[in-house]
């Protein structure tokens, strides 16, 4: 077997591959007789089938399995031993590709079409200057996170009368358009319905204010036409109420409010951990130090986001155009149309050049990342998510076991080292280039970052 590249320009090549008998003979002769012995042909004993037989009925499509194999096999092993920075995948040559006499011949040359990456710099120095957004903790601030600790941390608490926030368990009587019960209707106990999601306006004015034993009757697919929530509230299949009137006697049980937590130390031994804050001003620090914990890291995407757009103006190099939206109609990964392709194609050619750029910058500052950071991002992760859920005495050897299931999952662990990546990228910015600090307020911080 005999593989060359073929240079048309700097970003285009076509890579011929020349496979000849003795690169596929022995695996097609040892298939085909693992064929012969499995063949049933009337006539013939079970494996006692001629090896001409076989050949005649097997050989065409053994030959083309084994070719292919071969081909691709072949092409991934000379683009890594070759070290050939591509662009997408090689695809099969339309112009010069020769027509394949899989019966006659013996020798046969593939002709694949591929893309090289283009050669540039990517530079960075105090000549470049960036802003850095560091958010103002203010007592407002502070205020609205103390807010949400003490709701979520809440409890749900018995109301005399519902308001427009509350949650009523009621039961559900399915009615004729008389108004009477529906034999073999729709009958429920304890449904849950939720008074500030009701779209329409004039059964929530109706609802708001009842008590438990009040009856009414309403037209459910008014107040919640998603046909998942009405299912859910019905507890029955989605299915068996498409399209149909629902018109409900409800009978209100009972009627719940969300109650948030008083600020004392029961919440602050949920919130961050027995013992950890003892006091009000310490509660109130402890938060403050999670906010900037947290917009720091807000920050520093905006510092990575503002650094893309400067570094994909700044690095000026030529992509095949051509290929690359050839090779996004023809992927089967993709599956894009092209009127979809020529739509989106400036986004996508602007997300390559910031990968590449990103690349050459890895390698040109050899920028690492170890499997050790990996593991405690994911536990960094896992221990915020976990106390979203009010757990916060998760031990590191849990955390440990945690994030190493994370990592099993190729798209999780993938996330991950690109994330970290990332967070090299913003170090190395922060050493590199000069940055003007702008103190902002968390709503136009919020502006900002929906910038493009």
């Amino acid at each position: 077997m005999d593989i060359t590249t073929e240079k048309k320009d700097d970003l285009n090549a076509i890579l011929k591959v020349h496979i000849n008998k003795d690169d596929y003979e022995q695996q097609v002769n040892e298939k085909l007789k693992e064929y012969k012995k499995s063949a049933k042909m009337d006539g013939f004993r079970p494996g006692m089938v001629p090896m001409g037989l076989i050949k005649r009925m097997y050989h065409k499509p053994v030959l083309l399995e084994e070719i292919n194999r071969l081909v691709s096999e072949s092409i991934t092993n000379y683009i890594r031993e070759e070290k050939l920075n591509i662009l997408g995948e090689p695809l099969p040559n339309k112009e010069q590709q020769e027509k394949q006499d899989f019966e006659n011949q013996e020798e046969f040359e593939f002709l694949f079409d591929i893309a090289l990456a283009p050669e540039f710099e990517a530079e960075l120095s105090k000549e470049d200057k960036l802003s850095y957004y560091v958010i103002d903790i203010d007592d407002k601030l502070l205020d609205k996170y103390v807010e949400s600790y003490a709701s979520r941390f809440g409890e749900a608490v018995e109301a005399e009368k519902a308001d427009e926030n509350d949650v009523i368990k009621a039961s559900l009587t399915q009615l004729t358009e008389e108004g009477e019960p529906m034999e073999n209707g729709i009958n429920t106990q304890d449904s849950t319905l939720s008074v500030s999601v009701i779209k329409d306006e004039s059964i929530r004015k109706q609802i708001t204010g009842s008590s438990a034993g009040d009856s009414m009757q309403i037209d459910l697919r008014k107040a919640y036409p998603n046909d998942t929530e009405l299912s859910q509230i019905l507890k029955t299949d989605k299915e068996k109420i498409e399209n149909m009137p629902l018109f409900f006697r409800l009978d209100v049980e009972s009627v719940s409010r969300w109650q948030k937590a008083e600020i004392n130390q029961e919440l602050f031994d949920k919130a961050f951990g027995e013992g950890v804050v003892s006091s009000e001003k310490e509660f109130r620090e402890k938060i403050a130090e999670e906010i900037s914990s947290h917009y720091s890291r807000q920050s520093d995407m905006k510092l990575l986001m503002d650094a893309r757009e400067m570094l994909i103006e700044k690095t000026k190099f030529d992509l095949p155009t051509d290929f690359l939206k050839r090779w996004l109609l023809e992927s089967k990964e993709k599956n894009l149309a092209q009127e979809q392709i020529d739509k989106e194609f400036p986004v996508f050619e602007k997300d390559l050049r910031w990968q590449l750029i990103q690349d050459k910058i890895i390698s040109k500052f050899n920028l690492k990342v170890e499997k050790e950071e990996v593991e405690e991002l994911a536990k960094y992760h896992l221990r915020m998510q976990f106390r979203q859920y009010g757990m916060t005495d998760i031990g590191d050897e849990h955390l440990s076991n945690y994030a190493q299931e994370l990592l099993k999952k190729d798209k999780e662990r993938q996330n991950l080292y690109e994330q970290k990546y990332h967070e090299k990228i913003i170090e190395l910015l922060k050493e590199t280039v000069t940055l003007n600090t702008k103190k902002v307020k968390e709503e136009e911080f919020a502006n900002l970052m929906q910038e493009k």
